[in-house]
């Protein structure tokens, strides 16, 4: 006669089954690959407000938010809203705002900001130069056909003219004015083919540290077309596509939150503007010199902020940049 079994015998057959069951399904899912971080495709103009993006990506920020970056050159901001049109690229992290409003003000929720660089003599971004032995000392000296390039883009181009006009310069007469890309800036003063430009950072400081170039006026958005140099010429940002920001709502949560701290190191460190020399590359001597335009997340403009973009908008809808006029406050998204 077999002999009874221990009345807990029973309970622990029962819980070595399950052990075992626990165990192969742990092993089923040590086998199944990570799952993968989102990939978004960034387009990126050679300004120097694109340094939040390269102090995203070499600290690691983006790749701690599950993020897989993909850099993708841009020469000219329409080919930039061309690419957020087209699902070329997701974002892009200083497109002009001009341009960006227009495309909204003919197609809306095409892009959304999620925050504007801030620019004038103090924030400096766009200025006008002229060949180092240049006699020019002012923009009223811009005359007796004075061959100028622009930076790429009607935004660029049209605020140029417009900064000439208020003046007193009249085009074609005393001036005339040609978009060029803006890596060919320097070697157009050096060549001789151009008298002066209307140039960006950090294309500028280069150019002048070269004694290549001499700066002959910074911050003229504000100054001329806003008429108060203090004030922040919102000229452009960081953006997100709507079908990126539909598609992918967390991931572009994401998105935004690693670029807000991209944004506070690159205003704050000083040693941020080193990233400055592999992705904008600037020589390393003039990092720490090339200046930065006030960066403001969308979700901490202030009143005066908004005042401020909108009446750039609204210059941009005066100049035709921007077909009809638009709210400011649709074109930015908070996060």
């Amino acid at each position: 006669m077999p002999r009874p079994e221990p009345f807990f015998a029973a309970p622990l057959r029962a819980t070595a089954r399950l052990a075992g069951a626990a165990a192969f399904v742990l092993a089923a899912f040590a086998v199944l690959p990570a799952q993968a971080a989102d990939r978004i495709k960034v387009g990126v103009f050679p300004s120097s407000a694109a340094l939040p993006f390269y102090v995203a990506v070499n600290r690691g920020y983006f790749k701690e938010a599950d993020l897989e970056i993909e850099e993708v050159p841009m020469t000219s901001h329409p080919l930039t809203v061309q690419a957020l049109v087209s699902n070329g690229i997701d974002a892009a992290v200083n497109l002009v705002t001009l341009e960006g409003a227009n495309m909204e003000s003919r197609r809306p929720n095409t892009l959304k900001y999620i925050s504007l660089n801030g620019q004038n003599a103090q924030h400096v971004i766009e200025q006008f130069v002229v060949k180092a032995d240049s006699p020019a000392r002012t923009l009223k000296d811009f005359r007796n056909g004075f061959k100028l390039f622009s930076a790429p883009g009607p935004a660029n181009i049209g605020a140029a003219r417009a900064v000439l006009r208020k003046v007193g310069l009249a085009e074609g007469k005393d001036f005339t004015i040609q978009e060029q890309q803006i890596g060919v800036h320097l070697g157009a003063l050096q060549s001789g083919n151009f008298d002066g430009g209307y140039t960006l950072e950090p294309s500028a400081t280069i150019m002048v540290a070269q004694k290549i170039g001499k700066r002959i006026e910074a911050g003229v958005i504000s100054t001329y077309l806003l008429g108060n140099k203090s004030a922040s010429a919102f000229a452009a940002g960081a953006v997100m596509s709507g079908r990126f920001m539909a598609d992918k709502p967390d991931a572009a949560r994401r998105f935004a939150a690693a670029w807000a701290r991209g944004v506070k190191e690159a205003q704050a460190d000083s040693s941020a503007r080193g990233y400055l020399v592999q992705g904008m590359k600037v020589p390393p001597e003039l990092a720490a010199t090339v200046p930065l335009p006030r960066i403001v997340m969308a979700r901490d403009m202030t009143p005066a902020d908004v005042g401020d973009f909108q009446k750039f908008l609204d210059i941009g809808t005066e100049l035709g940049v921007v077909k009809d006029r638009i709210d400011g406050k649709a074109l930015v998204r908070a996060f």
